[in-house]
């Protein structure tokens, strides 16, 4: 008997992102090193430039402001890192993700918090920001979630534009707060206790298997006061 294929997630695709050139992968690596080495206050695209043996105006065409490089910049060098995900199971998945969110952002945290604040001066900004980020968040997050659909584990309803952001929004938003930073602790607290018991829940139009995985669910007691 041939088993019936799983139905595709109902949510609207992202807007496709386009994959950059060798040359404008070099240019943001290049961007990319200067804002680990100077923080985002003492990012020029003059030293950008100079590393990456390009004009400024080449910069500029490609992006017209410090922040929207910057922010290019951010996003290559994180996206590149979690595109290779895939232990093999959802909780593995999304809890390897969670780590390197929190990783990623405790470590630029400040680049985060000034990109944020960039945000509300200019329109051009925050449509790279959809674009270059919260859109490529989306379909790694998407990726994770289509992959446990496929295995069983989750049921293609679970795939929503309300829970795909809250595993890197919530840790993201942690990170830049004084006090507050998330650790691997966090991470475990948000994925067993919130989305896990979220993304299982039983849909009357797709009762798939919903059951918790055997295992998941062991020592979390008392985790709850960490997210």
């Amino acid at each position: 008997m041939v088993p019936p294929q799983v139905a595709a997630p109902a949510t609207p695709a992202a807007p496709a992102c386009v994959t950059p050139t060798k040359r404008e992968a070099e240019l943001l690596d290049a961007a990319l090193s200067v804002l680990q080495e100077r923080g985002f206050d003492r990012f020029t695209v003059d030293e950008v430039a100079a590393r990456a043996k390009a004009s400024k105006t080449t910069l500029y065409r490609r992006w017209p402001s410090k922040p929207e490089l910057v922010l290019a910049a951010f996003t290559h060098g994180v996206l590149d890192i979690q595109v290779g995900i895939d232990t093999g199971s959802l909780r593995g998945d999304l809890i390897a993700l969670g780590n390197l969110v929190v990783h990623q952002t405790t470590e630029h945290a400040a680049t985060i918090g000034a990109v944020m604040n960039e945000l509300r001066h200019g329109a051009g900004l925050r449509d790279a920001f959809l674009s270059e980020f919260l859109h490529e968040r989306r379909r790694l997050m998407v990726g994770v979630l289509e992959r446990a659909v496929a295995r069983g584990e989750i049921g293609a309803h679970a795939v929503s534009d309300e829970l795909w952001d809250l595993l890197p929004t919530y840790l993201a938003s942690r990170a830049v707060f004084p006090g507050r930073a998330p650790d691997e602790e966090t991470v475990l607290a948000l994925v067993d206790d919130v989305l896990l018991p979220s993304l299982r829940r039983p849909d009357a139009n797709d009762p798939g298997p919903h059951a918790a995985v055997p295992g998941c669910s062991g020592g979390k007691e008392g985790r709850a006061d960490r997210i």
